[in-house]
């Protein structure tokens, strides 16, 4: 699982996923907004690298309590084998009638050292990880149990969550908007990217809030923009 620098890291706590969706954009990327996940409570951005479980539909002959007492069940194995600093992600198929999972497993995958959990289902014990520190995004609350609409079968491969494709590793960062994935190869540049536009939009806030009119402003089409820009820019750094 790839790894990134405690600069890079810092860098994307600090911008919004709307000004990551601009910066994948203007790379050609257009569908990495997961829709339907939503944070249970707010917070500082969410910052890590994925590690999925992915669900199919569940059959009555096959899911019933009973597969829990195998420590091989997939959705078992994921949260415990989960690396610390990492964002679980779970495929859910956009469907929240069963519950994901619940307030014991994501207290434990809070143990255990990840930094968020993601579904594009739901979570059952809402009011118990609303509580808990680790952020926490997901469509709507859920209280059946998993198995009602759930099978879990398969760890740490390529997922579709919120309609967008996640491979292990891709980059997840979450802000009280929702969730952007990130390639992992673009993280680097797409941070550094996103960072000083959003440096940018704090200065295009100042003008505008002051009166200025968004024309030539932003984007910046005027070039006396740009000049202003780093005047202001400058002087932030005295």
């Amino acid at each position: 699982m790839g790894i990134i620098s405690e600069e890079t890291f810092e860098k994307l706590q600090n911008v919004s996923t709307a000004t990551l969706t601009t910066a994948l954009f203007k790379r050609g990327l257009r569908n990495t907004f997961l829709h339907g996940p939503k944070r249970i409570s707010q917070g500082r951005n969410m910052v890590g690298p994925a590690y999925t479980l992915r669900y199919i539909p569940s059959r009555e002959d096959v899911d019933t309590l009973h597969v829990f007492t195998d420590p091989s069940n997939p959705q078992r194995r994921a949260v415990e084998s989960c690396p610390a600093g990492s964002v679980f992600v779970v495929d859910s198929r956009g469907d929240a009638r069963a519950a994901s999972l619940g307030g014991i497993l994501a207290t434990r995958l809070q143990v255990r050292g990840c930094v968020g959990i993601v579904t594009d289902g739901g979570y059952r014990d809402t009011p118990d990880i609303a509580s808990l520190d680790i952020p926490a995004y997901h469509s709507r609350p859920s209280a059946p149990t998993n198995l009602t609409i759930h099978h879990a079968v398969a760890v740490n491969e390529p997922v579709a969550c919120g309609g967008v494709a996640i491979y292990p590793g891709d980059i997840m960062v979450g802000d009280n908007e929702g969730v952007v994935c990130i390639p992992f190869k673009l993280v680097k540049e797409v941070s550094e990217d996103a960072s000083e536009m959003t440096l940018f939009e704090q200065f295009v806030e100042e003008k505008v809030t002051a009166g200025a009119s968004t024309f030539g402003l932003y984007p910046a089409t005027d070039p006396t923009t740009l000049e202003i820009y780093a005047a202001w820019r400058k002087g932030r750094k005295t």
